[in-house]
């Protein structure tokens, strides 16, 4: 079944449904309902979104038995035949095969004949923005003063080729981009007609693909069909268009998150071996970047599989992080245009992105050193960093407690490996574990307790996303899953004695806890002042 079929059989006959353009819906009812209809009508929008559909729904609305009517029956005569596209009332002109002068003067000489069956002579004229200038001028006089009788309806993808004389004299829709769960649920009707089995995660697919356009979608699903028959899964449609899987691109961002760049360029080299279209897995990491951008500032979750594949990724990151990181990958997808190698820009993205996310900036440096004053961001005199070989051996110092909660030897050697592992990577801001007092694990759930004073530093992003950092490894070293649970439940530490003022020597200058912070940061070295 050909698109063309696809298009004049399954769009909606109602308004109601006429695919989630519910402002443009809801003014044409009322302007049915009201009575104020207007002599042309314009539809904007990009391809694929319903201009055409729109327009023709409307057209039976006006010239329906019934109408004009916010539901027409497309039962009867004139409404059979705007569908099929055959009627003597509603007349459908290409714009891109009729621009010249020629064909509107003949328009404008037969405007003054009478409808042959419905109330209204109907012009749709489609990609109207290719008519001529002439042909504009020409139109102009017909479009001001038209015969009661007729109704111009104009469809275009860019009005800002119309001249303005044109567009003043019209009331304007702009359609947007059909929402993937509308498109999916349309998908999903015409399979349901066509007795196809339509795997719903494969509508979800189609309908993501293609990108707010329902033509494209139709198309798509023709294509599909056409392969697989009477049956369609979703790795059917990945197979046939070279689209990574949501599992995978869920992957790719949880790999930058965790700063693993050999995971993450492992995956991409991976995809593109399995034939996989690279731009399409950057265009779907740029949305789902996006959509954890979206979640970490409007607290909220997203429904169904995609709310699930984002649930792991969520709290791993600051919003000012993410927004930073969209747009690097932005960049990237909007550059692959001008070039043929499409690994190439995603792997220097992934990286740049990671580099990114894992590199502290001023602002986290200036949190650092406002907590210094409280001892809750960098422990003074701090032990320098071990190299990442030996981060296995790292040991954490853990307060003697009384009574504490019993621990296997694995839980606490686990423990000890992982937050050496952390230490390693990212030691100006793993010093909070350093106060780590009992650790216990107990129906999936790690409690690890400390001072009660650190309540407020337990809160912070630097814990929430290293926590989940804890838990990934976790899972990974052990095969367990678990939640990890900081409680500032134990005892104060002992406030230690403020040091003794002294004069600012080299010795204590570099000894200083802030300086030290600052030196693991960037990575400096402190050299004597010459003198002169």
């Amino acid at each position: 079944m050909t698109y063309q079929v696809f298009a004049r059989k399954y769009r909606p006959q109602l308004f109601e449904e006429v695919l989630g353009q519910d402002t443009v819906v809801r003014t044409l009812r009322n302007a049915i309902k009201s009575g104020r209809l207007a002599h042309a009508y314009l539809f904007v929008g990009p391809r694929g979104v319903g201009k055409t559909s729109t327009a023709r729904i409307f057209a039976k609305a006006l010239n329906c038995v019934k109408g004009p009517t916010e539901t027409p029956c497309g039962q009867c005569d004139p409404c059979r035949e705007i569908t099929a596209g055959n009627s003597l009332d509603v007349l459908e002109i290409d714009g891109a095969s009729n621009n010249g002068v020629e064909q509107v003067r003949e328009l404008r000489e037969n405007v003054r004949f009478l409808p042959t069956r419905g109330q209204f002579r109907i012009y749709l004229i489609d990609e109207v923005h290719m008519l001529s200038g002439p042909a504009f001028n020409a139109l102009l006089k017909t479009l001001e003063e038209p015969p009661p009788h007729v109704k111009f309806l104009f469809a275009t993808t860019e009005a800002h080729k119309l001249p303005a004389t044109i567009i003043s004299r019209c009331q304007r829709f702009d359609l947007q981009p059909i929402r993937d769960e509308v498109a999916a649920k349309h998908l999903l009707a015409i399979a349901k007609q066509e007795k196809v089995a339509l795997d719903p995660a494969a509508a979800e697919v189609i309908a993501r693909a293609s990108e707010g356009g329902m033509r494209d979608a139709e198309s798509m699903l023709d294509q599909v069909v056409s392969f697989c028959g009477d049956k369609v899964a979703e790795e059917d449609v990945l197979s046939i268009f070279g689209f990574a899987s949501a599992e995978d691109v869920a992957s790719l961002g949880g790999h930058i998150l965790a700063g693993d760049a050999a995971s993450a360029l492992n995956l991409v080299a991976a995809q593109g071996e399995a034939g996989k279209d690279l731009g399409r897995l950057l265009a779907d990491l740029v949305a789902l970047t996006r959509d954890l951008l979206v979640g970490e500032v409007t607290a909220k979750e997203l429904p169904g599989r995609r709310g699930e594949l984002l649930a792991p990724l969520r709290g791993r990151s600051t919003p000012r992080k993410l927004t930073e990181l969209l747009e690097i990958l932005s960049s990237a997808e909007a550059g692959l245009r001008f070039t043929p190698d499409k690994k190439l820009p995603l792997e220097v993205a992934v990286v740049k992105g990671i580099h990114l996310l894992h590199t502290a900036d001023l602002d986290e440096v200036l949190e650092v050193l406002a907590g210094l004053g409280d001892g809750v961001a960098v422990a003074p005199s701090a032990p320098r960093p071990a190299p990442r070989a030996a981060a296995p051996q790292a040991a954490v110092k853990v307060a003697a407690k009384p009574a504490a909660a019993p621990v296997s030897a694995d839980s606490r050697a686990t423990w000890q490996r992982i937050v050496g592992d952390i230490v390693a990577k990212q030691p100006l801001r793993s010093a909070w574990l350093d106060k780590a007092g009992e650790v216990a694990e107990e129906d999936g759930v790690l409690r690890v307790v400390f001072p009660s004073d650190q309540a407020k530093q337990l809160k912070t992003p630097p814990v929430k996303e290293q926590g989940k950092i804890i838990e990934e490894l976790w899972k990974q070293s052990t095969g367990r899953a678990i939640v990890f649970r900081p409680e500032a439940t134990g005892a104060v530490s002992a406030p230690t004695a403020p040091p003794t003022p002294t004069s600012p020597t080299a010795e204590n200058f570099a000894n200083d806890a802030g300086i030290e912070a600052a030196i693991e940061l960037f990575g400096a070295t402190l050299e004597p002042e010459e003198k002169s």
